[in-house]
Formats: structure tokens, sequence, C-alpha cells
């Protein structure tokens, strides 16, 4: 099986050439090709990319608009990449990247899988959009119970690639705008789903790259527009009688209180909380924005009605974090989880 591996960065010279040599120790093919989709300020990560020796050929591409979904793309689009069976995306910010975890998702798509995302344990004040929106909205509504939907490091096989680069064709534009930033994880997870079956692959230990909770607002407001999009047809798998609940991995660390403070006062720089918030407990205003796109409400529309409501559940949740056990942790998102299962399950009307 050929293989082939995208790279897309910004500004990150200090990581590339460690995931450059990670990615090309795990594609361990005499033909395969690493693609580095750079839209950096400067020439430095490019100029790292190009310095550093692989086996596999490589194609930089630099000077690329900003947006990861746009750089991923871009390379996708690429001849180098014809009559190749699987395509690794690796994130270019991860601090010491490890060859078995990409060598390991190559494996599962070989074995037939459609797309292998990168299962890690992710730390308790990180991942808010994965663990209280993406993941119990894909579960809710699709039956795909994927622990890290939006996982930057992922494996795609030919036909779930081509399914993808269909989709992003017959986009409307407002879309293929949030399809071009952070909307790619949950697109390409999504309509991979299409192509065959999705494979978690479980790691161990958490993923060390570089925080994200800056980009917070655009981060939102690229992937839920995607998320409810690809979701609002879905038929939500009937509800289990046994009662049982998602797995939650929530690794333990300590937040310094200035870093607490200064992630408070951020959600609280984007505006008022919603009037009611406490009638309408979280996940409810999820299950609310999914009805409405399905109704004819714009996906965009919809997300920034769930944005306030979104901004209490993550400012609810990092207040009341460091006071909380690791299992204590977990048992709360599985029960948001299973919540927002049955809200979806439940006609609004009905609702108390």
């Amino acid at each position: 099986m050929n293989s082939a591996a995208i790279l897309p960065s910004r500004n990150e010279p200090a990581t590339i050439a460690a995931v450059t040599t990670a990615v090309d120790t795990a594609l361990a093919e005499h033909r395969s090709v690493i693609v580095h989709a750079d839209s950096s300020d400067t020439l430095a990560t490019a100029d790292q990319f190009t310095a550093t020796a692989t086996r596999a050929a490589k194609v930089p591409l630099t000077g690329l608009v900003r947006g990861k979904g746009a750089q991923i793309l871009a390379a996708a689009h690429l001849p180098d990449l014809a009559g190749i069976d699987a395509v690794l995306i690796a994130d270019t910010d991860t601090r010491g990247p490890d060859p078995a975890v990409y060598a390991a998702l190559l494996d599962r798509v070989r074995a037939g899988a459609a797309i292998a995302v990168a299962d890690y344990p992710r730390h308790w004040d990180e991942a808010n959009l994965t663990n209280h929106l993406a993941r119990p909205l894909i579960a809710a509504t699709t039956g795909h119970d994927v622990p890290q939907p939006l996982a930057g490091d992922l494996v795609l096989s030919r036909p779930a690639l081509d399914a993808a680069l269909r989709a992003a064709r017959a986009l409307p534009a407002e879309l293929s705008a949030c399809v071009d930033g952070y909307g790619i994880d949950a697109f390409l997870l999504l309509t991979a789903a299409t192509a065959g079956p999705i494979a978690s692959v479980r790691f161990d230990q958490p993923k060390q790259h570089a925080g994200s909770f800056a980009h917070l607002a655009a981060i939102y407001h690229q992937a839920v527009p995607v998320l409810l999009h690809l979701t609002r047809t879905g038929k939500p798998p009937p509800a289990t009688s046994d009662g049982a609940t998602a797995h939650y991995r929530v690794a333990d660390r300590t937040l310094e209180s200035a870093r607490l403070s200064d992630m408070l006062t951020t959600l609280d720089s984007f505006g008022p909380y919603p009037g009611g918030y406490d009638e309408h407990p979280w996940p409810e205003p999820v299950a609310d924005a999914w009805r409405a796109v399905n109704s004819g409400t714009p996906v965009r529309d919809a997300a920034r009605q769930l944005w306030p409501h979104y901004l209490r559940r993550v400012t609810d949740w990092l207040t009341r974090g460091p006071r909380a056990s690791t299992r204590q942790r977990a048992e709360t998102l599985a029960a948001g989880h299973a919540r927002l299962c049955t809200a979806v399950l439940t006609p609004a009307g009905a609702r108390r």
C-alpha cells in the first residue's frame, strides 16, 4: 500500500522537523510522499521541513492561504497523491511526536477502515469543544461514538479522501469557508463515515501539543456549523435500556490559578450568558440547535444562538473542575453525553 502524509502548518519551526521525522519513520514505504502545506508568515518552518532528511519524497507547498482546511485540501488535490492508498494527516504542533502513533493509524486503514482517528486521553481543561459538544452530538445523531472526533492525527483511505473531496466541492459558500478553517476535522470524519468504518485507535498517554484555548472562538464558529450541517440528517440510534453511558478519559493535571483566571476572563469577554440558562441546562441547547437546523434555520445562525450556552458550559466546567476528582470529571462528561442522546430523541414540546 502506497502512503502519503500531509503536514498542515503555520509558524511551527520548533516542531516541524520532529514531526516530519516521526511521520517518515511511520510511513516506512519505498513509494511514499510527505506534503508540507504551509501558511507561515516567514519561511522558517518551510526551511526546517526542507532541511529534514527523509526516505519519503518531500513536496513543499508554501504561501498557502491561512486555514487548516484550505491547506489540507490544497495538498490533497496534488497530482503527487494520485495512486496513494492511505493519507496520514498529522498535527505539526505536537511535542515529542511518536512514530508508533502514526504507524498504528496507518495499520487500521490498511486493515479496512475508511478513517482511523487517534484517541488520546485529554487533560481535563482541554478539548472543551470535543467533550461538551462534538463527541456527544455526533454520537447522539449518527450513532458513531468517536472519543476524539476533532483529533488532528488521522489517516484516510483513498475512498474516504475521494468522498471528502467530492463533498467539499458541493458545499455552499458559507460552509466551504468553515471547512477551509477549523471545521476540516469534523468534515473529514463525517464524510469518511460514508465510505466505510471509523476506527478509533486508543493511546494511553495524553497528547502534548500547543494549547488551542486562545483560538476558542474561531474553532467554535468554524467547526460547529460543519457539525450541525453534517449531522442534521442523522438518524439518532434508539436509546438503550441498560443505562450504559460513554466512557470519557480525562487526564488530571494541576491548572495554575493565573492560567485559570486568564481562561475565565477570556470567556467573560465574549459576552453575557443567555437568560433562562437554568431552565434549559446543557446539553438541551445543543439538541435545540440540531432541531433548528433540521427545521430550516441556517447552520451558522444556529451555531451563533448556541454560542452563549456553550460559553456558560465551559465556564461552569472550568470553575468547578479544580475541585473535582478525575472520576467525577469523567462521570460528568458521560452524564452530559447520555442526556444529549436522550434529548435528540425527545420532542422539544415534551421537555419539562
